[in-house]
C-alpha cells in the first residue's frame, strides 16, 4: 500500500537528517524527496522542530515501550532481587540494537539517532532529555541496584561510554576502513560483539584517578627557627 502524504514526509526527512545533518536538510529537500509540496508539510507538521520531533517520536516510542517492558519482564522474574548487569543491558542496549538490524526503517533511524549523539543541537537536545527522562530514570535505578560498588558518578561515565560505543557500531561499518576490512553483514555477530564489549566495559576495575589539575599540593609546615 502506498505511504499516505504524512508518512512520505517523514521517511524522506529520516532518510535526509540521516544523511546529510539536520541545518544541512531543507524543507524543499525533504518535500521534492517525498513528492510533496511545503504546504503539505505546514498542514501536517507546522515547523522543521516539529517535523523534526515526530521523526523521532514516532520510532523512539516504540523503542523506549519495548525497553521498558524488558526492564519490567526481567525485574518480575527477579522477585525484588537485584538484576543481573546482562539482563539490564539486554533491556536498554539489546532491544537498541536489534531495531539497528531492521532494515525496513529501524536501520536508518538508529544511525540518525547515533549521529545525534555525536552532533546535538540544544533543540534536539533537550527534547531527547524529556523522551528519555522515565526510561533514564527506570534504568538508572535498575543500575545503580545491580552494581552498588560502583560509585553513582563513575556509572553514569560507563553508561555514556556505553551509548557511544552503541552509536559507533550502529554507524555501519564505512567508519572502520581506517583499521581495514570489516564484515557487519551479520547482525546477530554483531550483537554478540557489542553486547560482550559493553558488559565488560560496564564492570570494568574502577579507575585509580589522579588528583585534577586545580587540586593544589598540600604546604609543607615551615620549619622553625631557633631562639
Amino acid at each position: 500500500m502506498e505511504p499516505d502524504t504524512r508518512s512520505r514526509i517523514l521517511n524522506s526527512a529520516e532518510n535526509l537528517f540521516m544523511e546529510h545533518g539536520f541545518e544541512a536538510t531543507t524543507l524543499r529537500m525533504i518535500t521534492a524527496a517525498a513528492h510533496a509540496n511545503l504546504a503539505a508539510v505546514n498542514y501536517h507538521f507546522g515547523t522543521k522542530e516539529a517535523l523534526i520531533e515526530e521523526v523521532f517520536r514516532r520510532r523512539l516510542t516504540w523503542l523506549n515501550e519495548q525497553r521498558i517492558a524488558a526492564l519490567d519482564a526481567f525485574e518480575a522474574e527477579a522477585k525484588g532481587a537485584p538484576l543481573k548487569p546482562r539482563q539490564i543491558v539486554e533491556a536498554f542496549f539489546g532491544v537498541a540494537i536489534r531495531m539497528a538490524a531492521d532494515k525496513s526503517g529501524g536501520q536508518t533511524f538508529m544511525r540518525l539517532l547515533g549521529r545525534t549523539y555525536t552532533e546535538p543541537t540544544d533543540f534536539i537536545r533537550s527534547f531527547l532529555a524529556e523522551e528519555y527522562a522515565e526510561v533514564i530514570a527506570r534504568f538508572k535505578a535498575a543500575f545503580f541496584k545491580a552494581l552498588p560498588d560502583v560509585p553513582q558518578e563513575e556509572f553514569l561515565w560507563r553508561f555514556h561510554f556505553m551509548m557511544g560505543a552503541l552509536s559507533y557500531a550502529i554507524s555501519g561499518a564505512d567508519a572502520l576502513r581506517i583499521l581495514g576490512p570489516v564484515d557487519d553483514s551479520d547482525p546477530e555477530a554483531l550483537y554478540a560483539r557489542l553486547m560482550s564489549f559493553l558488559i565488560g566495559g560496564l564492570r570494568a576495575p574502577l579507575p585509580a584517578l589522579l588528583p585534577t589539575i586545580h587540586s593544589k599540593p598540600a604546604r609543607k609546615p615551615r620549619a622553625r627557627r631557633a631562639a
